[in-house]
């Protein structure tokens, strides 16, 4: 039997599922996801599978707005996607990237996220394409300011705005935790 996959609005998440995905999310990135990336993961769709003992995957997509070769794209950026450590490897992680990719190819003129090295196995398999172009955000105080650190981590999934080049930057919308 096959465990089901729920897609919900964070709206639509009680107090105590938010707790069991920060706590999903916290042991799977052991030590390393601060309240910054759980405030990134907020706002948009979540999809989680349950199984008899709780919560064991997580991922969503919120929208984010970036610019590329002069026009602001609606993109819809994939955050907080773990699985818990002992049914890893299972396909859970590709269930819960499904259903957020179904969100992303209709609602979003793209798909992008930011992967861990053991994550990005995960997402190219799926036909997420590493970014080869330049990333960047609006700071509120700088301007445009490079990511130098987000290239190489970030991939990206052609939806309703078909080819991107990478001739052309990525510039994504500010958020808390991108510039110093």
């Amino acid at each position: 039997m096959s465990i089901p996959v729920r897609t919900a609005h964070t709206a639509d998440l009680t107090s105590a599922e938010l707790d069991a995905v920060r706590g999903l999310l916290d042991a799977a990135f052991e030590g390393d996801f601060g309240d910054e990336d759980w405030d990134h993961g907020l706002g948009g769709v979540h999809a989680l599978v349950h199984d008899d003992s709780g919560l064991v995957a997580h991922g969503a997509v919120v929208m984010r707005r970036v610019r590329h070769g002069g026009r602001w794209l609606r993109a819809g950026y994939v955050e907080n996607v773990a699985v818990r450590a002992d049914v890893r490897r299972g396909g859970l992680g590709g269930r819960v990237m499904a259903e957020l990719e179904r969100v992303v190819d209709r609602a979003y003129d793209l798909g992008a996220l930011s992967a861990s090295d053991d994550g990005a196995r995960l997402y190219t398999s799926r036909g997420w394409e590493p970014w080869t172009g330049r990333v960047h955000t609006l700071s509120p105080r700088e301007g445009i300011v490079r990511l130098p650190e987000e290239e190489g981590s970030t991939y990206v999934r052609t939806a309703l705005a078909g080819f991107l080049d990478p001739a052309h930057e990525l510039v994504f919308d500010w958020r808390d935790g991108d510039v110093l």
